[in-house]
C-alpha cells in the first residue's frame, strides 16, 4: 500500500471513530489530524471538508458490502432453506459492530440534513442488492406467488431490521444468537405463509 493510501486510510479510520463518538459537527479537523497521526494539511489534501470525509466513510462501507455474497434462486433447493441463508447473512450484517457504527453516524447526519435520507434510502445494501431478482426467479419457477415483488422484498428485509437492527442501533436490546435464530424462523414462516404457492 502506498504511503498516501495508508494516510488516507488512517484519516478515514480516525474520522469514523470520532464521528461515532462525538458526531460530525462536533469533530474538528485538528482532532482528526491528531487522531489519525497526520498533519492537518494532510487531512485537507485528502478531504477538503468534513462532509467529504463523511461521504467517503459511507462509500467505503458501501464498497465493502458490495463485495458480499449473493444468494441466487436454485429450483433444486427448498425455498425455506434459501430464504434462511439470505436472512442469516442480513442479520449478521445488521448486527455487526462495523455496520452499526457507520449507521449511527449516518443517522445523526440525516437528522441534521434531511436531504441525505433519500440518498441513504436509495443505497442497495445487503440482500437489498439482489432480493428482487431472487423473488422474481422463485415466482417464475412457481415456488412463490407475489403480485408486488419490490414490496414483498421490503417486507422481508424490514421484518429483520425492525427486530435486529433498530433495537441494536438505539441500544435498546442486543439479541443472543438464539434470539436471532428465532427472529429469522418467524420472518421466514410469515413470509412463506403469505407468498408460498399452494399445491394444486
Amino acid at each position: 500500500m502506498k504511503l498516501t493510501d495508508k494516510k488516507r486510510m488512517q484519516i478515514l479510520d480516525a474520522a469514523e471513530e470520532l464521528f461515532h463518538s462525538s458526531g460530525v459537527e462536533h469533530t474538528s479537523m485538528d482532532q482528526l489530524a491528531l487522531q489519525a497521526k497526520v498533519s492537518k494539511r494532510t487531512v485537507y489534501n485528502h478531504f477538503a471538508t468534513k462532509d467529504a470525509l463523511f461521504q467517503a466513510i459511507l462509500q467505503r462501507m458501501f464498497d465493502k458490502l458490495a463485495e458480499g455474497g449473493e444468494v441466487r434462486f436454485d429450483a433444486t433447493q427448498p425455498i425455506e432453506q434459501q430464504l434462511r441463508r439470505i436472512a442469516q447473512d442480513e442479520v449478521a450484517l445488521l448486527s455487526s459492530a462495523a455496520f452499526l457504527r457507520v449507521a449511527k453516524i449516518a443517522i445523526m447526519q440525516v437528522m441534521q440534513r434531511p436531504e441525505l435520507a433519500q440518498h441513504m434510502n436509495n443505497s442497495s445494501l445487503g440482500c437489498k442488492r439482489y432480493i428482487d431478482n431472487f423473488l422474481t426467479d422463485a415466482c417464475t419457477a412457481g415456488v412463490l406467488h407475489i403480485a408486488d415483488i419490490p414490496f414483498a422484498g421490503k417486507q422481508f428485509i424490514y421484518q429483520l431490521k425492525s427486530f435486529v437492527f433498530y433495537p441494536s442501533l438505539f441500544g435498546l436490546e442486543q439479541q443472543t444468537p438464539a434470539q436471532q435464530a428465532h427472529i429469522i424462523d418467524e420472518a421466514i414462516a410469515l413470509f412463506l405463509a403469505r407468498y408460498q404457492s399452494k399445491p394444486g
